[in-house]
């Protein structure tokens, strides 16, 4: 068996990125008929049409979709292992970094990692961004370069992704609230009115869960899309909020906090990126800039 051109991957790569003969001939500064024979070739070697014409433009076939993001990794780590290896120099490092987080991470870790990379990296710039959603398509794109949260079904397959750290849902109402005296049962706790946070609107979760193994049913007065909304309410009402722990910690100053009469799966909040970033010198610093600001 004769063995397969490993140009023809570059070339892959150009096309399932660009959708288009004409712009892949362009990056790769070939003509659009050597582009095309490239693209027979293609077919030939896969048993596959990978771009077929739909109106004026192509779309890929599900054997291109699947091949799309490996092909793309095995060009940049061919890339990589013909790059000469450049030490990192942070004190010279100029670069903007950015990040993606649910309420309450930056309040709560970003003063660490901010200092650290200040004193470490002066040239270095963190941008950070709310999480309005688990959509792995920022990170897939590169408009985002790390992102943290709980891993799910929205998480993109290919994503890395590594442990932070384990948290725990806590309750938690305004100073001098009926439930900061005195003991909390499940059916106390049940009783009161509630804030619950669903990025998707949802009026259902594992507390709600956990509450019906017991008998019991909590009103939620209102639903809102994040930990600091909820805190908010709660720190200026009679309504209770429900948050992680370790996450909120900065936004529940001055509040009371309580742990759950009921037992509920812990989550586990991960560091998220894509695999092209994976051997990247400053990425790979920064990750472990920020396991160490959570793990403080």
């Amino acid at each position: 068996m004769s063995r397969p051109d490993l140009n023809l991957l570059v070339t892959l790569d150009a096309l399932l990125a660009e959708g288009s003969v004409a712009r892949a001939a362009r990056r790769l500064r070939l003509s659009p008929s050597a582009m095309s024979r490239a693209l027979a070739r293609l077919r030939e070697t896969t048993g596959d049409p990978l771009l077929v014409r739909a109106g004026r433009g192509l779309v890929p076939t599900p054997r291109a979709l699947e091949l799309r993001e490996r092909v793309g990794q095995l060009v940049q780590d061919a890339e990589a292992v013909l790059r000469p290896a450049e030490r990192l120099d942070l004190k010279k490092l100029v670069r903007t970094f950015t990040l993606r987080t649910s309420d309450g991470f930056v309040e709560s870790f970003g003063p660490a990692l901010i200092a650290r990379v200040g004193k470490e990296a002066p040239g270095l710039q963190l941008r950070f961004l709310p999480k309005t959603d688990k959509d792995s398509a920022p990170l897939r794109e590169g408009t985002v370069d790390l992102e943290t949260g709980v891993v799910g079904k929205m998480t993109g397959p290919e994503m890395r992704a590594q442990a932070l750290f384990r948290d725990r849902f806590i309750g938690v109402v305004r100073k001098r609230h009926p439930l900061s005296r005195g003991k909390i049962t499940p059916a106390r706790y049940a009783a009161g009115r509630h804030v619950l946070v669903s990025r998707r609107s949802l009026d259902w979760g594992p507390i709600d869960e956990a509450l019906k193994s017991c008998g019991l049913e909590r009103e939620i007065a209102t639903v809102v899309g994040g930990f600091a909304a909820a805190l908010a309410l709660a720190r200026a009402s009679d309504l209770i909020a429900s948050v992680p722990e370790r996450h909120t910690g900065s936004l529940r100053a001055g509040m009371h906090s309580f742990p759950l009469p009921m037992p509920v799966p812990e989550i586990t909040v991960s560091l998220l990126w894509h695999p092209r970033l994976d051997a990247d010198p400053a990425h790979r610093w920064l990750r472990g800039c920020v396991r160490d600001a959570c793990a403080r």
